[in-house]
């Protein structure tokens, strides 16, 4: 057996690396404010997902900009550019924004106020370049705020403070009062300004009036009353076209359009139709739409909460509903957010704006060649409605298409499924499910508060499989019939293999069929899975070869399916026929059928006795690995369906999730005990635990090389674990649980989706950009992040504060062993350089000779320049001896060759020939003279028999022997080619061992 013996001659015990107590406290250990691995980069997915009401602003007469809050950030849409992301405003507030209105080139945001600090930020193209004084105490969120002339407006609950829009300083602050003059009076929020009205601004109240202030003066000019006694709050106001003509919105439906200047109403509508008081109004600008042929002015726009229709009025005559535009956004439903946020009409363009709770905003045109007075949709931008309940980066296809993580799955409890862009924001969209507008239309549901429109869309997904390897892209057939019909129709089959099927498959809940998706038309599948055993689908799979759909159910039972053809394949374990059991029987063992050897496992046996959570297939298409709610992991015959090994957790835990990685041939399991299990798939062995989830294990998954286990919790916490140690080497802390989790194939991104929220976070890996020490961490060393602290930078490349050290580390030696063959430090790409340099050069080498400069022209005279010296330069004696003494002095590699011959020691000239650059060291070589090519032999040889730099001795004998083989004493190469013949049949007989005692461990019979 062969020795190798850790511990140098002549010296101690090599120091082992400090090993750390999970439960000890580190003694220099702090609460950190940032995570040692992940720095948050960005928000996917919000484009409207809060109450604050979009503002645009017109660029000249080219394009409009909208802008939408998201939060603690602003995203700036180009209506031009098909409403693509222009800006995201950075920094972030510190508190939810409030209010927003748009002012030439330049957004303005209110946020907090209230119990918590607030303020008031300018913004210019994403970035803020001023943050205006808030005087006497920010103790009211700023609710409204408008931009006219040189005043900045802004309406809280009870006062509206003025700023100068000049130099953005504070002029007063205007305190409404009550009736009865004590007390302050209730302001709803809804202010005005009628063009006409110079420094006048219109105030809603809670109790129905509408007070006219001038802000100039700081007095209350006069008080319009409602026109009824019990119309409530006022819920919006805005100017009208006409002069002098404001529409004053009331909470009990009542819409008024008013005559300020004569105090008198001219319109009056009762929008109660509209199931909901009015919470936006617009007009229309362009001098069209209404009338019989809608050539006439005199459009509004109304829209509420409560639904997602948007009503358009002819205020023609006496005023009429001209049409009501059905649906435009999704209405609320139990857990899902809805209805009409904000609606209006661009200036001077047939184009209506609107924004909806369901995060989502859109643009809409009326056409002029033929007249209707309902718009038609003409950009959209969107994302999920409700909470994000999976996540999952596409996999690399086969040809690398999709490589690099650029593309994330999400699938949230609004019933959909959407496809994430981390490139390019426009190309994220969501998976049809087909015409969901036309079959609301159809069943007569379309704006309908008892049905919504994700009621027609499939359940909500529970689980996701993916894989691109068959995927035929936007080129793939669909195949011809309804989605999800299992539709068998002749040619189908045929037509999507020459092109490729579906590559996504999907779990719903308390659905008993899984679904199929063509992830390169963005859109359902054909086929709908059952479960063979009535079961509800609780987990899915799809081979690596990207041809079999695998379905675990609620009852025990595991399915596999073909993906090209819809037909069931495998049923684990088979329902196996007299017929079955004979042709097993007469297959070899090579072809998976029955051998001569007793069975460990019955026939037909073995099916899970509860829900079957995990499904799994190995790289090589021979085994399927399930989990189940029994606390059972078994491992089925991918061919014959027959199982051939288990392992048993019961009674002690039950097995909840599970997450396979292939390269490494791991499987963690996510149990009821609140641990995560890693067992390795050829030894059928736990390799590691770990423990530490509070409250339930939401989800969690592997890092892209198998190093970490990234989980997370109902306690708030994402943990990190690293494999190799069995360290928690970080953990975060979040502000709402964490409810999936995914991470890129490439390492870069970390995506999570909270509780609290509709968007997908994204957050960096810092260990690409610096090192990160993998020591275990306390708990008084988790840190507090905000999910939504996004900065959409890649902070962790700019950062520059001091590396964290390990602790305890291994001193750095130059060799563990002289029994060791021990390579050099010196990077790889220097000694393969040496070994094709000759290639290289002759790679590089310009193909055209240097061209002679062109010739000065004429009347540029040539001898106004210095004419050359002719003068004979006298070379002092002290010069020439210098010279001769160069010309005769060694170089430093003959002197170290020379040094190293008398000492026996060749340490310094390998040190100097390791500091050389490639083409140093080639002329080095090159320039050895006859006498001194034995001694360089020599010293390699030497170094060889120390067992150092192994590599590097051998890329320099190679170079040498291309130069100089023909001028070398064959003698002097004897010694070295004993050594070489000795230590490389050492190192085959190390290896043969090596591999031996590998073998025998991850043998089954071990």
């Amino acid at each position: 057996m062969p020795s190798a013996n850790l511990l140098e001659r002549g010296a101690g015990p090599i120091i082992k690396r400090q090993k750390i107590s999970n439960g000890g406290s580190h003694p220099q250990s702090q609460t950190r404010s940032t995570s040692r691995i992940f720095a948050p980069f960005r928000t996917l997915g919000l484009v409207s997902a809060t109450k604050v009401p979009f503002t645009s602003v017109a660029l000249g007469k080219t394009t409009f900009q909208i802008t939408t809050s998201i939060g603690r950030s602003l995203q700036t849409y180009d209506l031009r550019k098909g409403l693509n992301l222009v800006f995201l405003t950075r920094p972030q507030t510190p508190e939810d924004i409030t209010a927003t209105c748009s002012w030439k080139d330049r957004v303005f945001a209110a946020w907090g106020g209230g119990k918590v600090a607030g303020g008031l930020w300018v913004f210019k193209r994403g970035k803020k370049v001023e943050e205006l004084q808030i005087p006497g105490g920010y103790d009211e969120a700023i609710k409204t705020l408008i931009i006219f002339g040189s005043w900045i407006i802004g309406c809280c609950s009870t006062k509206i403070y003025v700023w100068k829009s000049t130099t953005y300083e504070n002029y007063t602050t205007l305190y409404p009062t009550s009736k009865s003059g004590k007390g302050r009076r209730a302001l709803t929020g809804c202010i005005a300004h009628l063009p006409t009205f110079l420094n006048k601004i219109f105030v809603g109240c809670e109790d129905g009036s509408l007070e006219i202030w001038n802000i100039s003066t700081g007095r209350l000019v006069y008080t319009i009353l409602p026109p009824q006694p019990k119309c409530g709050p006022i819920t919006a106001m805005e100017p009208a076209p006409a002069l002098y003509l404001l529409a004053i919105a009331y909470k009990n439906g009542l819409l008024v359009i008013h005559d300020v200047r004569k105090d008198k109403a001219v319109m009056l509508f009762d929008s109660g139709l509209l199931r909901g008081p009015i919470n936006s109004i617009s007009f229309r600008s362009d001098g069209a739409g209404a009338g019989e042929d809608g050539e006439r002015s005199g459009v509004m726009a109304t829209s509420n909460e409560s639904s997602g229709d948007i009503t358009f009025w002819d205020l023609n005559e006496e005023g009429r509903v001209m049409g009501v535009l059905r649906g435009a956004h999704n209405p609320s439903a139990e857990g899902v957010s809805g209805g009409v946020n904000k609606v209006e009409f661009l200036s001077g363009q047939p184009v209506v704006i609107t924004s909806g709770l369901d995060n989502s905003l859109k643009s809409w045109i009326f056409d002029d060649n033929s007249f209707t007075p309902i718009p038609r949709v003409l950009h959209a931008r969107s994302g999920h409605a409700s909470t994000i309940t999976r996540l999952e980066f596409l996999p690399s296809d086969a040809d690398g298409a999709d490589a690099g993580g650029k593309w994330l799955l999400s699938a949230g409890k609004d019933r959909s499924l959407w496809a994430w862009s981390l490139r390019r924001d426009g190309q994220s969209s969501e998976l049809s499910q087909g015409s969901i507008r036309k079959k609301a239309k159809k069943f007569g549901t379309l704006g309908s508060t008892e049905t919504a429109l994700e009621d027609l869309k499939a359940p909500e997904i529970t689980s996701i499989a993916v894989s691109l390897n068959r995927d035929g892209g936007m080129g793939s057939a669909a195949g011809g019939g309804p989605i999800w019909s299992n539709s068998t129709a002749k040619g189908n089959a045929e037509k999507v293999g020459a092109t490729g099927w579906e590559s996504v498959v999907t779990g719903h809940r308390n659905d008993k069929s899984a679904r199929t998706w063509f992830w390169g038309r963005k859109k359902a599948g054909r086929w709908a899975f059952p479960t063979g055993d009535g079961g509800i689908v609780e987990s899915v799979a799809i081979s690596p070869c990207g041809t079999f759909a695998l379905i675990g159910s609620s009852l025990g039972g595991v399915d596999m399916f073909n993906l090209q053809s819809g037909r069931h394949r495998q049923r684990f374990p088979p329902r196996l026929t007299q017929t079955q059991a004979k042709r097993l029987r007469s297959q070899g063992p090579e072809e998976g059928g029955i051998s001569n050897t007793p069975m460990k496992y019955g026939l037909g046996l073995g099916k899970h006795r509860m829900a079957v959570t995990g499904v799994m297939v190995d790289g090589l298409n021979r085994t399927v690995i399930t989990c189940s709610l029994d606390g059972k992991i078994k491992f089925w015959n991918f061919l014959t369906g027959q199982l051939s090994d288990e392992i048993e957790w019961f009674p002690f835990t039950a097995i909840t999730g599970a997450q396979h990685h292939r390269p490494n041939d791991l499987i963690a399991f996510a149990c009821e005990d609140l641990s995560i299990r890693v067992i390795d798939i050829v030894t059928k062995k736990t390799v590691r635990e770990f423990h530490g989830c509070e409250g339930g294990i939401n989800d969690f998954c592997f890092s892209n090389d198998g190093r970490w286990i990234i989980a997370a919790s109902q306690d708030s916490i994402i943990r990190v674990w690293d494999l190799p140690t069995g360290n928690l080497v970080d953990a975060i802390h979040v502000e709402s649980p964490c409810i999936a989790l995914a991470f890129t194939s490439t390492g870069e991104f970390l995506a999570t989706a909270h509780a609290e929220g509709v968007g997908v976070n994204i957050w960096n890996n810092r260990t690409l950009f610096t090192h990160v020490p993998m020591r275990q961490i306390s708990e008084n060393e988790i840190t507090g992040i905000t999910s939504n602290e996004t900065t959409g930078l890649l902070e962790a490349a700019f950062e520059d504060s001091e590396e964290e050290k390990d602790e305890g580390s291994a001193p750095v030696v130059e060799q563990l062993s002289r029994d060791i063959e021990t390579l050099s430090m010196v990077p790889k790409s220097q000694w393969q350089t040496l070994l094709h340099l000759d290639e290289i050069k002759k790679r590089n080498k310009p193909t055209e000779p240097p061209k002679a400069p062109e010739k000065a022209p004429f009347f540029l005279s040539a001898l106004e320049g210095p004419k050359p010296s002719t003068e004979v330069i006298d070379v002092s004696a002290a010069e020439r001896s210098r010279i001769m003494k160069m010309e005769r002095a060694e170089s430093d590699l003959s002197l170290k060759l020379r040094d190293g011959t008398t000492t026996g020691d060749f340490s310094s000239f390998i040190a100097h020939m390791k500091s050389l650059s490639p083409a140093a060291a080639d002329l080095e070589i090159r320039s050895l003279r006859t006498d001194e090519l034995g001694v360089f032999v020599e010293a390699l040889t030497s170094r060889l028999r120390q067992k150092q730099d192994y590599e590097l001795v051998q890329t320099w004998m190679s170079v040498f022997l291309r130069m100089h083989a023909d001028e070398i004493d064959v003698d002097s190469l004897l010694e070295w080619r004993r050594e070489q013949e000795q230590e490389a049949g050492r190192l085959s007989a190390l290896s043969g061992y090596c591999a031996g005692v590998i073998g025998f461990l991850r043998s089954p019979r071990g």
